[in-house]
């Protein structure tokens, strides 16, 4: 078992102080948005200890699987994807992120050769795919946690478009922008009207949708002063203009679900899911990869051919997964993906958690201090800490450390939170 040091991303609409809070340690003082735990090539978790020493320093997750990867993932996962198959991060949201939706893996294969083949590096601004693997995954939240992840029925999203165009506060470009919309919609033409609003495959977005991205907070602004029942879609208008300004995502988010989480709930989004995560904090578990299609609320690039070939335009409800409560103390939420199931371990004195593992594992602890019994051997995990568990230290057991190391302030030693990743049972 390995402790491990893990990279924090700093990009722009990350939260400056609710990672740090989470972890029990002080902010860095800039945006925090992902702390990522695993072996992606991107920004690899480092191995700390004896591990590292043997090097002349520190090493890097992904180089030490690579080296024996049947002992550290087990027959079955080193055979199956000869890397670690999940990737978890905790993600702090101050602001929204861009809408995106992520390829399945046939896709994900076949652009990420196709790139190469035209000599555009993955690191490339223009480049649509950074590996080969596809990105299906799941959030928990640990806060209230805002999102808009998939389609809904279009009858709904015209609803929304007719009340803009009924408002009264609207130019007539605009106006006309909002009923040419709904009338797509509510012929049930989901795609045509994302076409519509993105500005077709050449990105041109007309004047008239311009314009209505433009007027629809203060749309929203006169229904809600006419005392108009405001759908939580349109209420998010005037904050997704806010940070950006006459990005027709702005109009985009009218088309998908808007969910905001309780802590403790979740949600799956499978490759062509459109989502954007708004504000919150919570663990994201996902397949090893960084592949993302953007399709608005940003200033980076957006392939919208690539992007339309990709989008899943069947409408969804929100795609909750509701947690496992086990006998033994874990809650155990499966999205039914092959690659990952999370588990969040609540250890209390004198009650043991196995750690439902199967083949390699990462846990992050949260709260109190921990020791992980395993039959190779003890580690001690205080909060804020990870650790890489390989397929050869199954069966773990998490067992409460009364210690010096556990955060001042946790509940007194009584109890310890974890997060754990591993592989589900095999996804039939």
């Amino acid at each position: 078992m390995y402790h491990l040091e893990n990279t924090v991303r700093d990009y722009a609409w990350g939260s400056t102080d609710l990672i740090a809070s989470l972890l029990g340690r002080a902010p860095s003082g800039g945006p925090e948005a992902e702390l990522w735990i695993g072996a992606h090539p991107g920004a690899p978790s480092l191995v700390l200890g004896p591990t590292a020493e043997q090097h002349d320093g520190a090493v890097r997750l992904d180089e030490v699987i690579a080296a024996d990867p049947v002992a550290h993932l087990g027959d079955e996962a080193g055979a199956r994807y000869g890397r670690l198959p999940f990737l978890a991060k905790v993600l702090a949201a101050a602001a929204p992120l861009s809408l995106q939706v992520h390829p399945t893996l046939e896709r994900a294969r076949a652009g990420f050769a196709a790139q190469q083949a035209a000599g555009l590096a993955a690191e490339h601004p223009d480049s649509n795919y950074k590996d080969d693997n596809h990105k299906p995954e799941m959030l928990l939240a640990l806060t209230e946690f805002t999102a808009l992840c998939g389609f809904r029925e279009p009858r709904v999203a015209a609803g929304l478009f007719a009340q803009l165009a009924d408002s009264g506060a609207l130019s007539e470009s605009a106006r006309e922008a909002a009923e040419q919309i709904g009338a797509l919609l509510g012929a049930g033409d989901l795609p045509g009207a994302f076409t519509a609003l993105l500005g077709g495959r050449t990105r041109e977005v007309s004047p008239p949708v311009l314009d209505l991205v433009a007027q629809a907070p203060a749309a929203v602004e006169r229904l809600r002063a006419d005392g108009a029942r405001i759908d939580p879609g349109l209420a998010e208008l005037d904050a997704l203009n806010g940070h950006y300004p006459g990005d027709p995502g702005v109009l985009i988010s009218l088309l998908l679900n808007h969910v905001t989480l309780s802590p403790g709930q979740a949600i799956a989004l499978p490759a062509g899911n459109v989502h954007a995560y708004l504000r919150g904090l919570g663990i994201e578990v996902m397949a090893s990869s960084d592949n993302v299609l953007r399709g608005g609320l940003t200033p980076k690039h957006v392939d919208v051919g690539e992007l339309l070939a990709t989008v899943d335009f069947r409408p969804l409800p929100v795609p909750f997964v509701e947690p496992n409560e086990t006998e033994f103390g874990q809650r155990i939420y499966r999205p039914g993906f092959e690659e990952f199931e999370l588990q969040v371990l609540e250890v209390r004195a004198g009650s043991d958690v196995p750690v439902d593992q199967r083949g390699p594992a990462v846990v992050l602890v949260t709260s109190g201090a921990l020791v992980l019994d395993a039959p190779t051997g003890d580690v001690l995990v205080s909060r804020g800490e990870s650790v890489f568990l390989p397929a050869t230290a199954a069966p773990v057991v998490a067992r409460l450390a009364q210690s010096a190391r556990a955060t001042p302030g946790d509940d007194d030693g009584g109890s310890a939170t974890a997060y754990a990743v591993t592989l589900p049972p095999r996804v039939q």
